[in-house]
């Protein structure tokens, strides 16, 4: 379970983002709907301990990560946390099978890769250098990359931002589905992927200076 409580977030331009409480419950999807600037990828960089809160604390099964040093922070990121990124982060000149590998020298086992690349039908470019692929299947290996170590969390920001609709649908499609049994959250900004997943939280009305739980989507006590 993730918690989130009482976090804010100050930048160097002087804005601030105010969250109020959440709960992310284990084994279940969420996406994280709302306007850009309305704090959705900041939130998923201070669960993965890229970022660091000014004010709250982020607890993970109980556990206040803010009180982690940024070492132990990346090394729970590392063992625990599989993260897609917007732009993928994949290095282009390098095959789809040494853009997975590369997780070895984290100590990483990369084993399961061929089954979710084949799960993900992108095993046959897994040969290929990444700046041969399109985007869509770009965005397979990201998620291959992020599920092959078997993460108890799933964290992807804006997993079809680069895609047309009906590939985006599709990548999400098979995104829930390799990662059913995880906790998922997701950061978009299309409502119409709302019902592929569990729960979908309203950023623009969880950012706005005052203080809720949520917990499955509604406002708790």
């Amino acid at each position: 379970m993730i918690e989130v409580i009482g976090v804010s977030k100050q930048f160097k331009n002087e804005t601030a983002i105010d969250y109020r409480d959440m709960i992310f419950e284990n084994g279940k999807s969420y996406m994280l709907l709302g306007a850009s600037g309305c704090g959705k990828s900041t939130l998923l960089n201070m669960i993965a301990g890229i970022l660091s809160a000014e004010q709250g604390k982020i607890l993970i099964d109980g556990v206040n990560m803010s009180e982690k040093s940024q070492r132990e922070k990346d090394r729970f990121r590392i063992e625990k946390i599989g993260y897609i990124f917007q732009d993928f982060k994949l290095i282009p000149d390098m095959t789809v099978m040494d853009n997975i590998n590369i997780l070895r020298l984290e100590g990483v086992d990369t084993s399961r890769a061929p089954a979710l690349l084949k799960t993900l039908d992108i095993y046959e470019q897994r040969n290929k250098k990444i700046k041969h692929l399109s985007g869509g299947q770009k965005q397979r290996v990201a998620i291959v990359r992020a599920l092959v170590k078997t993460p108890d969390i799933i964290l992807a920001d804006e997993p079809t931002g680069n895609l047309n609709f009906a590939i985006g649908e599709q990548v999400i499609q098979q995104l829930t589905s390799v990662a059913k049994g995880k906790t998922l959250i997701a950061v978009t900004h299309d409502d119409r992927l709302a019902k592929y997943f569990d729960v979908v939280v309203d950023m623009n009305e969880m950012t706005d200076g005052g203080r809720r739980d949520l917990v499955d989507g509604k406002e708790g006590a």
